[in-house]
């Protein structure tokens, strides 16, 4: 019996662990892949064409996919909508309790979450705007979930009121809270219906004067306009040129499994390929090889047919790119 190749071993096993029926999560994968691509595709289209063009037609071509999956995924337009809402309340949220929760005065605290979100909308200006913005003409649910996350700000805002001995201060009403919250989150919505080449951040100074200025009076109020506001430090969520964006191709169940393969084990055969993606007709598992050679996405490295040897193929820098996005995007947050 001839030595086992070490290599191959490696590869076996990985494939073994791609093989149908062996990985439970594969399709639920695909589908996160997927329903981030729409969700991403409904903020697009609501920022740069307003609520009412963001059909089903319109998303699905945003997010090449088919009408079909998109119905597999969401039962209507409402719930996409709504998807993508929460999809970005989540991601802001997360930002913005991070820094509020960090122990220090109030006056403190308030200017860490409301930078945290001025930088969340510097970087994702699609998401905030859906927030904000295009919610208020979302429907009935969609104005629900946003009025929790205002009154979330509301309490916090609140608590302005309490003295240093824990009590709520009797100069201010407790109704001032709703009316800074409203005030700054007006003075937000303009700035993202009319967006400008000045950074939020940059209304950091003027906003916490609104806010400091009825619970901590002018002296307080005007040292936050003096201090300087940071210039912008956090890294985009996604690169831009997504690869997955501009994809001549749809992204199946199949070709998610065929290019996760090759990554697990570069120099796979496409018998292996074909059995981890669980095709088993050569000739379909070879058109999709082809396809994907022709995208730039996988090479051959090996001697193939023409040497009567097995291919052996792995992943070019763009395929790299695009496997690293799908595993990104494939996470429990995604997917939804």
């Amino acid at each position: 019996m001839p030595p086992r190749n070490a290599k191959a071993d490696v590869a076996t096993v990985a494939l073994e662990r791609l093989r149908p029926g062996r990985d439970s999560h594969s399709r639920d994968k695909v589908d996160g892949i997927q329903r981030a691509r729409i969700v991403s595709a409904m903020a697009e289209v609501v920022t740069e064409q307003r609520l009412p063009a963001a059909t089903v037609a319109n998303v699905v071509a945003g997010a090449g996919v088919s009408r079909r999956t998109f119905y597999e995924l969401f039962a209507d337009r409402e719930e996409c909508f709504l998807a993508a809402f929460d999809h970005a309340a989540g991601l802001a949220a997360e930002a913005v309790l991070a820094a509020y929760a960090q122990s220090g005065a109030w006056r403190d605290r308030i200017r860490a979450g409301l930078l945290a979100l001025l930088e969340f909308l510097d970087e994702e200006p699609s998401l905030g705007a859906l927030c904000i913005v295009h919610s208020l003409g979302a429907g009935p649910v969609a104005l629900e979930r946003r009025g929790r996350l205002v009154d979330a700000l509301i309490v916090a805002v609140d608590e302005g009121r309490e003295t240093q001995g824990g009590r709520r201060s009797a100069t201010t009403a407790p109704l001032t809270a709703e009316g800074v919250v409203g005030a700054v989150l007006a003075v937000i919505h303009a700035r993202l219906v009319q967006p400008s080449s000045r950074a939020m951040v940059e209304l950091l100074g003027p906003l916490m004067n609104m806010i400091v200025l009825p619970y901590q009076g002018a002296a307080a109020a005007n040292k936050e306009l003096s201090r300087p506001s940071p210039k912008g430090h956090s890294k985009p969520r996604r690169p831009a040129g997504d690869p997955l964006k501009d994809l001549d191709m749809r992204l199946t169940y199949r070709t998610v499994r065929v290019l996760i393969a090759i990554a697990a084990s570069p120099g796979t055969s496409n018998r292996q390929v074909g059995e981890a993606a669980g095709i088993a007709d050569q000739g379909q598992i070879s058109k999709l090889l082809q396809r994907l050679t022709s995208l730039g996405l996988i090479e051959n490295t090996g001697a193939g047919h023409s040497r009567g040897e097995a291919n052996a193929w792995q992943l070019t820098s763009k395929g790299l790119e695009v496997e690293r996005t799908i595993r990104a995007e494939a996470t429990p947050s995604t997917a939804g």
